[in-house]
């Protein structure tokens, strides 16, 4: 119980961490004087501390153990809060900033394998039903952050500061049940665990990379420019598009509620690959069906909403020593990808714009169509990516059970001890088969 409280509400603080900068940036931008170019240098430097968090937690959590790992990224968020109350210059602030998301990158990684070694059962379900809580407290977490702004204590208002401290002191709560709990996996022999060096070799590994990113790039790209699309495109008022993308968090929101068990009954990699394909298509038939089918732009929520946690989930099942390495691997390789895609949906819209005329509404609506696009493509793109690795893992899992002479349900995990010893094919010499329960099958 404790250890499903540290993950849950884990994921409440984390993605209270991650959304309350809406509304404190523009009192950021005039307190300290910053233009456009210097409030994105701040954020790329926060997403550089962010990234290099998520490289080095997984070495941290072999070597002290997730239950202080979970402590740490507690800590630095209600320490950061402390510190950006009490910073009053840009450069102080800055590098308060900073060492928030250095905790924020430690807790998405250390939640992600705490998840990865707690779930064991109902995989699917469980990943997505923690990830809800993350979207939940993302829809309310910019409502909650103006709100405090805008609260008087004894004739003082409350400002941006005051406010991330409230919040982030919040990171207090979950280190109880951390604290208290007591967690699997740190008890691990140094020696069964999969090093990255093998973690590499495996092609599988590399393709939930690709698929991943893809898939990330397409879901964090419509919180950044789905309300400029629809603003400029289609003239909608700043309310109306905000309320487009409220409903596109909601639908994003429920189908991780409700979606998961659907990923474990019929398989997580054909789960991506369907859910992904319907979120692709879903974008583009909005964009060429007009100002009338934009509420499919909150429809591609739904399928766009499970592909990170049936990632996490596909990781645990199948690098079951080495969850920790894998995941650290693919989502700091996941995060490199992200800013240079959403790099290139911006390069995309402005090339587009200046073809078509930059000063003209034309050539305005063109480049914003053809950014939305990419986003779009991205998700066929990780859905194409799920048919190449459904095929590969099948014809894996194929070749060990006919080696092995079995009909059933088989689950293939990577071990360093056998990865040697396998009398399948060279290209499946690294994995070792073991009857499944069949609460630990489902990778395909």
């Amino acid at each position: 119980m404790l250890q499903l409280a540290t993950v849950f509400i884990g994921f409440i603080i984390f993605g209270f961490s991650e959304n309350i900068k809406g509304p404190a940036i523009p009192r950021i931008q005039a307190d300290f004087g910053l233009d456009e170019q210097q409030l994105g240098t701040l954020l790329s430097l926060n997403s550089l501390g962010y990234l290099l968090a998520c490289s080095f937690t997984g070495y941290i959590t072999r070597k002290i153990g997730i239950k202080w790992v979970s402590m740490i990224s507690f800590g630095s968020m209600v320490l950061s809060g402390v510190f950006i109350l009490l910073s009053r210059t840009y450069p102080l602030f800055s590098a308060s900033y900073f060492f928030m998301y250095i905790g924020n990158g430690m807790l998405e990684i250390g939640l992600a394998i705490l998840g990865a070694r707690i779930f064991v059962r109902n995989t699917g379900t469980m990943m997505n039903l923690s990830h809800f809580f993350y979207g939940l407290s993302s829809i309310v977490a910019p409502m909650i952050a103006s709100g405090l702004m805008s609260v008087s204590i004894m004739g003082l208002t409350l400002g941006w500061r005051e406010m991330y401290m409230v919040m982030l002191a919040l990171a207090v709560i979950p280190m109880i049940p951390a604290l208290l709990g007591r967690f699997p996996g740190d008890d691990t022999v140094q020696e069964d665990r999969i090093s990255l060096w093998m973690l590499t070799k495996d092609r599988a590994l590399w393709m939930i990379v690709l698929l991943l990113t893809f898939g990330v790039i397409s879901e964090m790209a419509v919180g950044s420019w789905l309300v400029n699309f629809l603003e400029k495109s289609y003239h909608w008022d700043q309310t109306a598009a905000s309320g487009m993308l409220s409903i596109f968090f909601l639908c994003f929101s429920l189908a991780r509620l409700f979606l998961g068990p659907v990923t474990d009954r019929i398989g997580f990699i054909l789960s991506l690959m369907i859910l992904s394909g319907f979120s692709g298509l879903c974008t583009f038939a909005a964009i060429f069906s007009g100002e009338g089918g934009a509420f499919l732009f909150a429809a591609a929520g739904i399928g766009i909403a499970p592909i990170y946690p049936t990632v996490m989930a596909v990781i645990a099942k199948r690098y079951v020593n080495g969850s920790d390495t894998a995941i650290t691997f693919t989502v700091t390789l996941m995060g490199v990808g992200s800013v240079i895609g959403n790099y290139l949906i911006g390069a995309i819209t402005s090339g587009v714009k200046h073809i078509f005329g930059a000063g003209t509404p034309e050539g305005l609506v063109r480049g914003l169509q053809a950014g939305y696009s990419f986003i779009g493509l991205c998700a066929l793109i990780c859905s194409a990516v799920s048919f190449v690795l459904y095929r590969y893992l099948k014809k894996e899992t194929n070749c060990c059970r006919k080696k092995r002479g079995g009909s059933s349900r088989f689950f293939l995990t990577l071990s360093q001890e056998t990865m040697n010893n396998h009398e399948c094919e060279p290209n499946f010499k690294r994995y070792t088969v073991a009857r499944a329960d069949p609460q630990r099958c489902g990778v395909l």
